[in-house]
């Protein structure tokens, strides 16, 4: 075998998983019951899928200008994904819409007395100059 060709045969691999990798991103997000279990299929997936993607396509175009572009798309991909990701889950959890289960853990905060409240939040206050 030469060299070409087995360069093809890795590509279209790496290609085809992240296809794959994609396409259970897809069918997690219609078949998960709830936001949380969506959000993290969604996540996990994507990075997989987009790295597989992009790293078969470089091999494909082998050392050129595209390759070089397509090296600064996948980095740019590779962060703003998982970023997004969190910026989603984070403005859900913030706005008070909680994972199945969190119910208990929050009631539990809500009982405190407000002495150990205070004393709690004395114990993460920021040290204001003392730096």
């Amino acid at each position: 075998m030469s060299l070409d060709v087995i360069m093809d045969i890795v590509s279209w691999i790496a290609i085809l998983a992240g296809s794959a990798f994609m396409l259970i991103g897809a069918i997690g997000t219609l078949r998960f019951p709830d936001f949380w279990a969506r959000v993290h299929a969604v996540s996990v997936t994507d990075s997989a899928g987009m790295l597989l993607l992009t790293l078969g396509m470089c091999i494909q175009g082998g050392f050129t200008l595209v390759t070089a572009k397509l090296v600064i798309i996948g980095v740019f991909l590779f962060i703003t994904g998982p970023t997004a990701t969190h910026a989603v889950a984070n403005a859900a959890l913030v706005s008070g819409f909680l994972p199945k289960g969190a119910d208990k853990f929050c009631s539990e905060k809500k009982k405190l007395s407000p002495e150990v409240k205070k004393t709690k939040a004395k114990k993460r206050a920021p040290l204001k100059g003392k730096l």
